[in-house]
């Protein structure tokens, strides 16, 4: 394969990583490849295991007249061709402690531990703005974005350096959503992650003063 081809499906497969997913269309439009183009590189991406080809939801703005249009998600597999920040040292640490100890939810302190860490990492005065979480959470590696939606903001994390950690041990993902109610003075709501098999992790936050400014 020419290295071309091989820089454009990456560019390809960060787009859906760093934006979410998306159409055949869409992607064509906003990386200005061919539909032709987009479509062929798509369906190597989708035949190597990067990407997968899915149903748009209900609702989805994917869907207009006649047969609706593949969504195309980052895979579990597509993710690990990224950057990384887990092993398997740290998934075989988790099952110990949690086998060690035989009661159930035993990963929760270490879940609570690097949520207190992230804290202390992006707080300085206890309280921040979803614009500097974002900041943040892109620092980290976690590719977000924000906006507003209805009576609030989304806030979307396109990649999870964890997520095969979380999979498995659903403590992580429940600790960061309440250091993200701790640090936007807000009660938010988690309506997807990655972890679980969605295309993004995505948690809504109410549109309120603590939320949205400092």
């Amino acid at each position: 394969m020419k290295n071309d081809e091989l820089r454009t499906r990456e560019v390809i497969a960060r787009a859906i990583l760093e934006s979410g997913p998306a159409t055949a269309a869409q992607l064509a439009d906003r990386l200005g490849i061919t539909p032709a183009g987009i479509r062929r590189h798509l369906d190597s991406l989708v035949s190597e295991g990067t990407l997968e080809a899915r149903e748009p939801k209900v609702g989805s703005s994917a869907i207009g007249r006649g047969r609706p249009a593949k969504v195309f998600v980052m895979t579990d597999f597509g993710r690990s061709q990224f950057e990384h920040s887990y092993d398997d040292l740290a998934i075989s640490a988790l099952r110990f402690m949690a086998n060690a100890s035989g009661i159930s939810g035993s990963v929760a302190p270490f879940a609570q531990h690097r949520a207190q860490e992230m804290e202390r990492k992006v707080a300085s005065d206890g309280q921040v703005s979803v614009d500097e979480l974002v900041t943040f959470l892109n620092d980290e590696g976690y590719a977000a974005s924000s906006h507003q939606m209805g009576a609030g903001i989304e806030l979307c994390q396109h990649h999870c350096p964890i997520a095969h950690v979380a999979s498995e041990f659903p403590e992580i993902c429940e600790a960061e959503t309440q250091l993200f109610s701790k640090l936007l003075g807000t009660h938010v709501q988690r309506l997807a992650t990655i972890a679980h098999g969605d295309g993004v992790c995505t948690t809504f936050v109410p549109l309120t003063l603590t939320s949205t400014s400092k």
